[in-house]
């Protein structure tokens, strides 16, 4: 991990950030405003003073917290969250129904997700305009994150997932070198989320189905295999791996150059903050009068990633990092290519692509109105 989670803890700071819109667009503001004790990515103001950013910051930063060097240490020596003793306020048990219904899980695992960020409280969000998914002009004034509360980077599990982003070459064909440092950093992450609600609810599900043994040691080494070995796509071996096409997004190189993956709602935030991501607007839903609002936590939108299109991306807006580990695992081992299933008041399908028998090729969510 390089600088991403530098953390500066502000007392008051708008940025009004204007610049020419590439290819030929209008200028489009750029804003970022974070109330009293919310946060900002201290990588953020190298990339947007290099790249001609004008400033209106009314206070200072104060505190900086810096995580990096903790992370790179190995996981043996760092220090993690207390296992937590959830008492009779949380069911950690499988239900026959649960392990008959695959959507019956899935959606215990978003009743799990006690990490999930509230909006409003944790984060706010502004949707923009609508559009359809062949309309290429950008429908969104300003950016889709309006803040983001400091006390999110300070969650473990959330810190962590941050501490990997930065691992990769988005670029498709450049072949990947796992340093010893970033192989602790996927260890640590697993360890850290092991600790929570989703992933006990999921070791024990996939124990009761008899695709992993009751070792919590064997299951922690499966979940960082499945999600972290590399593996070749595009015609180059060990160029990517299921978490860094879900979560982090890759660039295809072959054919018409287009984004591919990029499924997580923490990278969008942080490189739109960076002014690598520019938020085009959300896609009208198939039903009339179902438009998204700041409350939305899945969204269906379209976006520019280092100028390259996304057409079409959904995302979960302000779930944990747990949460997402365990729903898509849970699919890919219990599912198939189309999962139709609930997640609290959303109707989703996790699409599951393989690679092989045992490798995540891609999944994500889909909006199902």
């Amino acid at each position: 991990m390089q600088t991403r989670l530098a953390v500066i803890s502000l007392l008051t700071l708008e940025i009004i950030a204007k610049r020419e819109a590439r290819n030929g667009r209008e200028k489009k503001e750029m804003r970022w405003h974070i109330k009293d004790k919310e946060t900002f990515t201290k990588g953020v103001w190298d990339v947007l003073y290099t790249e001609g950013y004008k400033f209106d910051i009314s206070r200072e930063a104060m505190v900086t917290a810096d995580h990096r060097n903790e992370y790179k240490r190995p996981p043996s020596e760092q220090e993690y969250s207390k296992e937590a003793d959830y008492g009779n306020n949380v069911n950690l048990s499988v239900s026959e129904g649960e392990l008959a219904d695959l959507s019956h899980a899935c959606n215990k695992l978003w009743e799990l997700d006690l990490n999930r960020l509230v909006p409003g409280k944790d984060y706010q969000i502004d949707c923009g305009d609508g559009k359809k998914v062949y309309q290429k002009e950008d429908m969104a004034q300003g950016n889709l994150f309006y803040w983001l509360s400091e006390d999110v980077f300070k969650q473990p599990t959330y810190a962590r997932f941050c501490s990997l982003l930065d691992n990769y070459n988005p670029n498709e064909g450049h072949k990947e070198v796992v340093t010893s440092e970033e192989k602790q950093e996927q260890a640590a992450f697993m360890e850290e989320i092991s600790r929570t609600a989703p992933i006990k609810y999921l070791h024990k599900y996939l124990t009761q189905k008899g695709v992993i043994s009751s070792n919590i040691e064997d299951f922690k080494r499966m979940m960082t295999s499945l999600w972290f070995d590399l593996y070749g796509r595009g015609g180059t071996s060990s160029c990517s791996s299921a978490f860094e096409h879900v979560f982090v997004g890759e660039i295809k190189q072959r054919g018409e150059t287009e984004v591919s993956g990029f499924h997580n709602w923490l990278q969008f935030y942080l490189e739109e903050a960076k002014g690598t991501v520019d938020y085009q607007g959300y896609i009208f839903p198939r039903r009339r009068g179902k438009t998204p609002d700041s409350e939305t936590q899945l969204l269906t939108v379209q976006f520019e990633w280092n100028d390259i299109l996304k057409a079409f991306s959904s995302t979960l807006v302000g779930v944990s990092p747990e949460f997402e580990i365990a729903l898509y695992t849970l699919c890919f081992f219990m599912g198939g290519e189309d999962n139709h299933v609930q997640l609290g008041p959303y109707f989703v399908n996790i699409k599951c692509y393989r690679l092989g028998r045992d490798k995540i090729g891609s999944v994500f969510p889909i909006a199902e109105n």
